[in-house]
């Protein structure tokens, strides 16, 4: 590797470093699987609901799925390209727009796991309507929650938890999507220093069209250098300079949200309008989106239960070459895996708010698993609905065509899919790369770091010597259980294994970072299936035996491939071919 090459990626780690490790570190049930270790306590016992929550749930539940039923027209919302009013102000009415924001702001204070059934009742019905809601509360209002100073709070909050006014999160320019710290969008400081002029372009932005207040991303000097940092602020659209360039992009699918263009031309934003500290504009940013990659999940595991419900129910009925469609093992084999998948994306959605509820910090791993593992999984769920409907479900009397269009969004919002894997792996990988470079550190400068060496070379010796255990309480889960154990082992050997042969350029070889991503995400959801079955089997709940046990199975087998490919692949055929290909870029 060049000097040139390294002294760019030190520059990238120390811009990750600074970003995403100077708060509070915890070894979590994601990071713990790259050291070899079971962190049971954040996914065992299963999270449920308190009594209270249950109840405050259960109170708001029948009448939403009522006025669901009733209004929401799924349908129409993708024909007009447009959510009603009457449904939004019917959101509002039933505390949707505001749930989890506290009561003295006008909220209900529901949980994240409280909340998240509320997003999987609506993404059940209509993602147009559920991409909206996620877009005002869990990253439009959450910034505020999070971030916002107690007079910002009180200033902002009560309309929009109310519904009175709609929020937006305004990230995405034309050279900063995935790559968010690229922000283009200058805000310069007046002389004075009372206000910020801001200059620039955002795209994509959900809800541009109907917010009232929207929180933009726009670089700043920081004081006393000639550097930049990005800093959020609070926007409303009637300050002068504001300009909707495209109010409603057409589109493909989500055709009712109304996403759209915006411009800053020399727009002053008052300097008690900035979000979070200046020049952290990044950390507000990613901290919001944890949470609506969480909701993410719960959208899509809504989505995921309609294509079940949708494929038994014609697997049953239809009749071909004498049988129904469910005779067929073909058929029995998708539905056998929706089933599956279904019960861990529910699974894996529970224990992820949950982390949220129970006011740990650093759980950004597992919602960047979870909002690529459910994504994944439920444009396959909808691409198996789709083929057992045949060419019926081609035609628009039937919701699939529309739901498949609304799924291909998922993996490209709010991260795209392969960024997400790239961070999982490498952010996974950072704890052991640390310890193996005190010990790289001890051996070549032995003075002051034996005691550091030491301690680091027999945590990754006793990693590697056993296994963990994963505990249980149901008898009948003893083989799943150390077959897990046995799974994080073989993970953490494969981690340290990479880690040693290929060193800094780990940073450059995606498809091992894939590998490495995939399997553990197979091993979080594993561990996430696992809690919830114990959990139903010692409530004697049964009915989703098969669906957990078949995942647990097939889990495993997706774990043992990708750390096979790690040694044995292709990957030097697949680089020849698409450097041919790309050579030849204008050749049909």
């Amino acid at each position: 590797m060049s000097a040139a090459t390294l002294s760019r990626h030190q520059k990238e780690i120390d811009d990750a470093e600074s970003l995403l490790f100077t708060g509070r570190q915890q070894l979590g049930l994601a990071k713990g699987l790259f050291f070899g270790r079971f962190i049971a306590d954040w996914v065992m016992p299963y999270p449920t609901l308190s009594a209270e929550q249950r109840s405050e749930l259960d109170a708001v539940l029948p009448g939403l799925r009522e006025f669901l039923d009733e209004t929401l027209d799924p349908v129409a919302v993708d024909r007009h390209a447009d959510i009603p009013p009457e449904v939004i102000e019917g959101l509002a009415r039933h505390g949707v727009l505001g749930m989890t924001a506290p009561a003295e702001f006008g909220g209900r204070g529901f949980s994240q796991m409280a909340y998240g059934r509320i997003l999987e009742e609506i993404g059940s019905r209509c993602a147009s309507t559920s991409v909206f809601v996620n877009a005002h509360h869990s990253i439009g209002i959450r910034a505020l929650l999070l971030f916002g100073t107690e007079e910002q709070k009180h200033r902002w909050l009560p309309p929009l938890v109310s519904g009175k006014q709609l929020a937006a999160f305004a990230l995405t320019e034309p050279e900063a999507g995935s790559d968010a710290a690229n922000v283009q969008t200058r805000a310069e400081p007046s002389a004075d220093g009372t206000h910020y002029v801001l200059n620039g372009e955002k795209r994509y932005i959900t809800n541009a069209a109907i917010a009232q207040v929207l929180t933009v991303m726009a670089r700043t000097p920081i004081p006393g250098g000639n550097e930049t940092a990005v800093t959020a602020f609070l926007v409303t659209p009637d300050m002068p300079g504001f300009a909707l360039i495209e109010p409603r992009m057409e589109k493909l699918g989500i055709r009712g949200t109304a996403t759209g263009r915006l411009a800053f031309r020399n727009m002053r934003v008052p300097r008690e309008n900035i979000l979070g500290p200046l020049g952290k504009g990044l950390k507000v940013a990613l901290s919001v989106l944890d949470f609506g990659r969480t909701t993410f999940g719960a959208c899509s595991t809504g989505a995921a239960k309609t294509c079940l419900r949708l494929a038994t129910h014609h697997a049953n009925r239809r009749r071909q070459f004498g049988r129904t469609l469910g005779a067929f093992e073909l058929v029995r084999g998708k539905i056998a895996r929706m089933a599956a998948n279904a019960y861990a994306m529910e699974a894996m959605t529970t224990v992820t708010a949950s982390l949220i509820d129970r006011g740990l910090e650093d759980y950004m791993l597992e919602t960047a698993m979870l909002k690529v593992f459910t994504t994944e999984a439920l444009w396959q769920i909808v691409n198996d609905t789709f083929q057992i409907y045949g060419g019926s479900a081609y035609f628009t009397d039937l919701p699939l065509e529309r739901m498949l269009r609304d799924a291909r969004i998922n993996q490209i919002g709010e991260g795209a899919n392969e960024v997400l894997t790239s961070f999982i792996a490498l952010v996974g990988m950072r704890g052991p790369g640390m310890q193996f470079k005190e010990i790289w550190d001890a051996l070549h400068h032995p003075a002051g770091h034996l005691r550091k060496a030491w301690n680091a070379g027999m945590e990754r010796a006793g990693a590697a010597l056993h296994a963990p255990e994963v505990p249980f309480r149901s008898e009948s889960l003893h083989s799943p259980a150390h077959r897990l154990g046995k799974l994080v082992w073989y993970f953490n050997i494969a981690v340290d294994r990479t880690l040693i042969q290929h060193r800094e350029e780990i940073l450059d070889r995606q498809f091992l970072q894939e590998r490495i991503a995939k399997a553990a995400m197979e091993l979080f959801a594993s561990a996430c299936v696992l809690s919830r079955w114990d959990s139903d089997l010692q409530a004697g709940v049964m009915q989703h035996d098969a669906a957990a046990a078949l995942f647990l199975h097939e889990s495993a087998r997706r774990v043992g491939r990708a750390l096979a490919e790690l040694r044995e692949n292709d990957d030097d055929f697949v680089v020849a071919a698409a450097e041919a290909a790309l050579r030849h870029k204008d050749e049909p």
